[in-house]
């Protein structure tokens, strides 16, 4: 593919709490995209209290980063009248950008704070060149395209639209089973609504088909005990693909995940980051390293695909995809300093390890071998086996500094338990 001459896209990461929101700028993020508390499609997220997210925006903009908020719920009229004191508050704390799909919202954001940027949901589904210059004559300065365009279709709405009018895709992440996540299972079955942030994720649960006069003997339609995930998709991973999202004049790379934990985060904004890094720096010479996909790899995930860029639904379809999430990686602690005097990372504990054990590192730059937990202490500097208690701070011999934000890990355990801190799947299977 013929490489065009567009400006470095943006790294825009998932930061669902203020830890996040921190891990994704420590890992490379350009820019991260919160919520706060209501009027974003994500209520099982942490999201921000007003106090943490004007921390996190204060803490953002001293390190260039940008911060946009989502404030796309599909509006009702109780939605509309407590609207406006959170505009003016997330305006007062200098926020970058809103993120709307909603007609109504838009039109109060362009009333009553009107020098916001705005970006156009995905959940608008603008799917076209004309869709894009309707939110642009309205004054959107960029459209986050629905997750069902081909590649060649985001190359054709960029030849037909304004230079200055930016365009965001998804990149990384989860996949929805409804067209631009505009979905009724939720709502149907469990009275969330998915479209104003309470999605319940009945696409990822187990089904099976029952005839209306044996309702005594459901029938799975495939041979498995647990049922078939008929609508359950994979999560889309376009690691491989930077030159051509970049040639297709993409504006933004958002990383999907703000449920995900800050593993999650710091994993694929560190293999983005340094694939955007690498292309612009040598282009012609520019060469996927394995190692952004080893890291992919460790975290939360289902079987990874390239969505909609190449395949048209039907084209690549399997009668019986794996329907379970890969957690390769069993992240035991959170590194949040380094003791000169005693040659030890000082370890906040997110899950149990053991002396002995031999750990991963994930750390904001460059890359380490793994390490041996060959002595441990706990905070009162006590020799320990192993690291029993929640959130407990404990000391690790290493042999240079770690630094802070870095993750350590272990090969995932099938029946190790639940992931804490976040590192959870986002739904477990039924």
């Amino acid at each position: 593919m013929k490489i065009n001459a567009f400006s470095a896209p943006e790294v825009l990461a998932p930061a669902g709490n203020l830890e996040k929101l921190k891990t994704a700028i420590a890992y490379g993020a350009d820019a991260v995209y919160m919520s706060g508390k209501q009027f974003g499609l994500r209520t099982f997220s942490d999201n921000f209290t007003h106090e943490e997210m004007e921390e996190g925006v204060r803490y953002a903009h001293e390190r260039g980063v940008k911060c946009y908020c989502t404030v796309n719920v599909m509006a009702h009229e109780d939605d509309i009248s407590r609207l406006d004191e959170e505009l003016l508050f997330l305006n007062r704390i200098g926020m970058d950008a809103l993120i709307i799909s909603d007609a109504g919202i838009f039109r109060k954001v362009r009333r009553i704070i009107p020098d916001m940027e705005i970006h156009i949901s995905t959940q608008a589904s603008v799917t076209n060149s004309e869709g894009c210059m309707f939110w642009y004559e309205q004054g959107a300065k960029r459209v986050v395209l629905a997750r069902e365009l081909t590649l060649a279709e985001i190359v054709e709405i960029r030849k037909a639209i304004p230079a200055d009018l930016e365009l965001e895709c998804f990149v990384h992440g989860a996949m929805c089973v409804s067209y631009s996540g505009r979905c009724l299972l939720s709502n149907y079955f469990t009275g969330r609504s998915a479209n104003s942030g309470s999605c319940a994720q009945p696409c990822r649960w187990g089904y099976y088909v029952v005839e209306e006069k044996r309702l005594e003997a459901p029938l799975p339609i495939q041979e498995d005990e647990r049922g078939t995930y008929i609508f359950n998709s994979k999560d889309i991973c376009m690691i491989s693909h930077i030159p051509e999202l970049i040639a297709a004049g993409v504006t933004s790379f958002k990383i999907e995940g703000r449920i995900k934990g800050a593993f999650y985060a710091a994993s694929v904004t560190k293999a983005y980051r340094e694939a955007v890094d690498l292309y612009m720096a040598d282009p012609e010479n520019y060469a996927e390293d394995p190692k952004w996909q080893e890291m992919l790899d460790r975290t939360v995930h289902r079987e990874f695909a390239t969505g909609f860029f190449y395949d048209k639904p039907g084209e690549n379809a399997q009668i019986f995809p794996d329907k379970t999430y890969h957690r390769p990686a069993f992240v035991v602690g959170v590194v949040t300093g380094y003791d000169e005097e005693k040659g030890c990372a000082i370890v906040a504990q997110r899950n149990k390890m053991f002396k002995g054990d031999t750990l991963h590192v994930l750390m904001p730059g460059g890359y380490c071998e793994p390490i041996v937990a060959e002595e441990l202490w706990d905070e009162e500097m006590n020799p320990i086996e192993s690291t029993p208690h929640s959130e407990m701070k404990y000391y690790l011999k290493v042999d240079k500094p770690l630094p802070e934000y870095s993750f350590l890990s272990r090969d995932g355990d099938k029946d190790e338990g639940i992931f804490k801190s976040g590192e959870q799947p986002t739904q477990t299977k039924r």
